[in-house]
C-alpha cells in the first residue's frame, strides 16, 4: 500500500481522517482513523485457507483501549491494562454485529480485526471511530467482502439531531444510540434514549444513514486509490446428490413437524429423533458413511426453508401463533423474602428470576476507562446459566453475549430511574434466566421493572420489553412480534425495542441480510408498540406503581448538613472521631463538601434508630440545633423563672416555667432538680443564639 492521510467531513462540523501505508503494513489491512484528537488503528488479518471441517465464520473483533492514549495510569495494583472493560467488549461486540452480514456466505476463514485507541482527547469516543475503520481496513484489504458499512453516533439537543456528539454534547443529550449501514440500508442500532416515539427514532435513523452513506463512499474512494485487488474466493461446492437425499428422506417429514404448532422442547425433541434416523438411513450408505456433519446441514437447511414458506405463505408460526400474537405471560412479585425486591416475569417459555438490592454509596462501582472515571450507582447483572435451555455446561464469569445482554436491559430501565440525588440508594438488578427461548434481554426488562417497583423503588411509570423478526422472501416480507429461539437462528431481523406507554427507551437492531428500508423499520416499530403496550397490561395486573414503603431489609438513610467549620471536627484527627461514631452505632457516614462549603452528610444503617442516634451525635460534634428536635438535657442550674438544660456539650438553654407542666407550677423545683436527665423539645434558636425549651410540649394534657 501507498502511504498516504485523506478527510472528510461527513456531517456538519465533524470531520474523519484516515491514513495507511504507515502502520502495521504486514497485516492484510490497515488504517490509522483520527477524529479530533482521538485516533484508532484498525487492523484485520484473515487466514488464506480454512481449516479442515470448519462449517462456520470464526470472526473475532477486539476494540482495546490504553490508559496512555489518555496520558493516564490504569488504577489498582497492576499498572497495565488487563482483561477489557464492559465499554470495550460493547464495542467490540457493535463492530462484530455490524461487518458480520457483509461477509459473502460460505466463508469460513479465520478472520480477526483489532482496533486499538492510541489517543484520546476525552471527547470524542472511539466505538463508532473504530467500527468505520475496521471497515475501512477490510475493504482496502484483498479478503472477500460486501461492504463498505460506517457507524455513526445519533444525539439529540434541544430538539436537534447531533452526529457523532462529544462526551460533553452527550450529557446534555436525551439520546445515545449507534446506527451502522451500507451506502443504501441500515443492518445494526443500538442505543438509549428518553421515551422517544417511534416517528422520532425512524427520523434519528435517518438522519443517521446521511452519514453513513457519506462515510461509505469515502471507503469507495479510498479503495480506488490504495485498494488491494481482492483474493479468489469460491464457496465450497454443494453435493446435490446428498442434498436432493435429504430432501427426500425427510423433507415432508420436516414439513409436518414445522406445521404442527409444538412448544420447544417437543419440536426440537421431534427434530433431533428424526434428524438420528435420517443419518443413520444415509450412513449405512457406504458412499456417506462419512457425511453425518453434511446430512446434518441439508436437514438444518430444509428445517429453516419450511419454517419461512409456512410464515410467508400461511402467516403463521410455529406454535400456531399470527405475525402480531404475543405468547403468554403471567408473573409474580415479592418471591424472594430476603431481597429487596423481587419478581418472576415469563413469557412463553422465557422466563426471568429478578432481584433487586439497594445499597449505600460505598456499594457503588468505581468505573475507570479511558473515556469515564465515575461511581456507577445502577447496575444490571444478567445471567444465563446453561440448564435454562436444557444443557449442562461450565458456569464462567460473564461472556460478551450476556454483557451485552444485560447493558441494553440496564440502559432501558434506567431512563426512568430517580436520580441518585432524589433517591440516595446504589441499586443493583440481577436478572437469572430460568428458562429461555428468545428474548431473554427483554424479559429481564420487564422482570426488572417489575423487580424495582416491588422494592419501592420510585420508578415514575413500568417499562417493558419486546423483540421483533422478520422473515424476507422474494416478493415480500412478514414482521413477527415476540420471536421464539427458532425464529430468531432462521430469521433475518432481530429487533428488540423497550419502553414505557410514553415511548422507547432502549433499542437494539441486527439484521442478517444486508439491510432493510426504512418502511419495514416503520412497521416493525409500529407493531413493537402494540406488543409493548399489551406487555405493559399484563404487568399491571401483578404491580403498577412502586411500594409505598422499602423493604425492612434495604439499608436505612438520614441526611444532614453541617457548617463548613464543623466538618473537620466530625471526621477527626487521622479519621478517628467518625471511625469511632460508624463503630458505636453501626452505621456508615459521608461527608461531603457542597459548592457552598457546607458538610453534606449521609447516614446509613439496617435501622431508623441507629440512623437518628448517629445524627444527634453529630449534631453534639457539630454544635448544630434544629428547632423541633426532642433532646435528651442536663439540669444545669434552678431559678425562680425556669430551670437551665445542657442539650448538648456547651449548649444550654431556658425551660421557662410556664413550659415545665400543662398545669401551674408554683415552685420549679417541684418537677426538676440540678442534675436531672430529661427530655426537652427546642421550640426555637433565638436571636443571639438564645434556646428556648419545652418540656409540657412532649406531656399529655393529662399528665401531671
Amino acid at each position: 500500500m501507498k502511504e498516504d492521510f485523506r478527510s472528510i467531513e461527513f456531517a456538519p462540523g465533524k470531520t474523519i481522517s484516515v491514513e495507511t501505508g504507515r502502520i502495521a503494513k504486514l497485516a492484510d489491512g490497515a488504517v490509522m482513523v483520527r477524529m479530533g484528537d482521538t485516533m484508532v488503528l484498525c487492523t484485520v488479518v484473515s487466514a488464506k485457507d480454512v481449516k479442515a471441517g470448519q462449517d462456520f465464520f470464526p470472526l473475532v473483533v477486539d476494540l482495546r483501549e490504553s490508559f496512555t492514549a489518555g496520558g493516564k495510569f490504569p488504577g489498582g495494583f497492576l499498572k497495565r491494562e488487563s482483561r477489557p472493560s464492559d465499554g470495550e467488549t460493547l464495542a467490540s461486540r457493535l463492530i462484530d454485529r455490524s461487518l458480520r452480514p457483509l461477509f459473502p456466505e460460505g466463508f469460513f476463514n479465520e478472520t480477526q480485526v483489532i482496533c486499538q485507541v492510541y489517543s484520546s482527547d476525552g471527547q470524542n469516543e472511539a466505538d463508532v471511530l473504530g467500527a468505520f475503520g475496521a471497515s475501512a481496513a477490510i475493504h482496502l484489504s484483498d479478503i472477500p467482502y460486501d461492504g463498505p458499512m460506517a457507524q455513526v453516533k445519533v444525539g439529540r439537543i434541544n430538539g436537534e439531531l447531533v452526529i457523532n456528539p462529544t462526551i460533553d454534547e452527550l450529557k446534555k443529550s436525551d439520546m445515545d444510540m449507534i446506527v451502522a449501514g451500507t451506502k443504501t440500508s441500515v443492518i445494526m442500532i443500538e442505543g438509549e434514549m428518553k421515551e422517544i416515539s417511534e416517528k422520532e427514532m425512524v427520523d434519528a435513523i435517518k438522519e443517521g444513514h446521511k452519514a453513513i452513506a457519506k462515510l461509505c463512499e469515502f471507503q469507495d474512494e479510498l479503495r480506488k486509490e490504495f485498494g488491494v485487488e481482492k483474493r479468489e474466493f469460491t464457496p465450497a461446492e454443494v453435493n446435490t446428490e446428498l442434498k436432493t437425499k435429504v430432501e427426500n428422506v425427510a423433507g415432508h417429514k420436516i414439513k409436518e413437524i414445522v406445521e404442527t404448532g409444538l412448544g420447544k422442547e417437543e419440536y426440537n425433541g421431534r427434530l433431533r429423533e428424526l434428524k438420528d434416523a435420517v443419518i443413520e438411513e444415509i450412513t449405512t450408505q457406504e458412499e456417506y458413511a462419512e457425511s453425518a456433519a453434511e446430512i446434518s446441514d441439508f436437514f438444518g437447511k430444509i428445517e429453516k426453508r419450511e419454517l419461512r414458506n409456512m410464515i410467508l405463505e400461511k402467516q403463521r408460526r410455529i406454535d400456531g401463533r399470527s405475525p402480531e400474537d404475543i405468547r403468554s405471560i403471567w408473573s409474580q412479585v415479592g418471591y424472594l423474602p430476603r431481597a429487596h425486591g423481587s419478581s418472576i416475569f415469563s413469557r412463553g417459555e422465557t422466563q426471568a428470576l429478578v432481584s433487586v438490592t439497594l445499597g449505600t454509596k460505598r456499594d457503588a462501582q468505581s468505573v475507570d476507562t479511558l473515556f469515564y472515571a465515575e461511581d456507577k450507582t445502577f447496575m444490571l447483572h444478567y445471567n444465563f446459566p446453561p440448564y435454562c435451555v436444557g444443557e449442562a455446561g461450565f458456569l464462567r464469569g460473564p461472556g460478551r453475549r450476556e454483557i451485552g445482554h444485560g447493558h441494553l436491559a440496564e440502559r432501558a430501565l434506567k431512563m426512568v430511574l430517580p436520580s441518585y440525588d432524589d433517591f440516595s440508594y446504589v441499586i443493583r438488578v440481577r436478572s437469572d434466566i430460568t428458562e429461555s427461548n428468545g428474548s431473554s434481554s427483554m424479559a429481564s426488562v420487564c422482570g426488572g421493572s417489575m423487580a424495582l417497583m416491588d422494592a419501592g423503588v420510585p420508578l415514575p411509570k413500568p417499562v417493558a420489553g419486546i423483540a421483533m423478526g422478520m422473515v424476507v422472501g422474494d416478493d415480500k416480507s412478514v414482521v413477527l412480534s415476540d420471536i421464539r429461539g427458532e425464529e430468531d437462528f432462521m430469521g433475518d431481523m432481530d429487533f428488540k425495542t423497550a419502553g414505557t406507554v410514553d415511548g422507547i427507551t432502549a433499542t437494539q437492531m441486527d439484521m442478517k441480510v444486508q439491510g432493510i428500508s426504512f418502511e419495514v423499520i416503520e412497521e416493525a416499530l409500529a407493531q413493537a408498540r402494540t406488543g409493548r403496550l399489551h406487555i405493559l397490561e399484563k404487568m399491571a395486573e401483578i404491580i403498577s406503581t412502586p411500594r409505598e414503603s422499602l423493604s425492612q431489609y434495604a439499608p436505612q438513610f438520614v441526611k444532614m448538613t453541617i457548617d463548613g467549620d464543623s466538618i473537620g471536627a466530625v471526621i477527626g484527627p487521622g479519621g478517628k472521631v467518625i471511625q469511632t461514631l460508624q463503630k458505636e452505632t453501626g452505621t456508615e457516614i459521608w461527608i461531603e463538601e457542597d459548592e457552598s462549603g457546607k458538610g453534606q452528610i449521609t447516614i446509613s444503617a439496617d435501622s431508623l434508630d441507629k440512623a437518628e442516634n448517629a445524627k444527634k451525635r453529630i449534631q453534639a460534634i457539630a454544635g448544630q440545633l434544629d428547632e423541633g428536635t426532642v433532646y435528651k438535657g442536663t439540669v444545669k442550674a434552678i431559678k425562680e423563672y425556669g430551670a437551665f438544660v445542657e442539650i448538648l456539650p456547651g449548649k444550654e438553654g431556658l425551660l421557662h416555667i410556664s413550659e415545665i407542666n400543662h398545669s401551674h407550677v408554683k415552685k420549679v423545683e417541684d418537677f426538676l432538680s440540678v442534675g436531672d436527665v430529661i427530655d426537652v423539645k427546642l421550640l426555637k434558636v433565638e436571636h443571639g443564639g438564645k434556646l428556648r425549651l419545652s418540656r409540657k410540649a412532649l406531656l399529655e394534657k393529662d399528665e401531671e
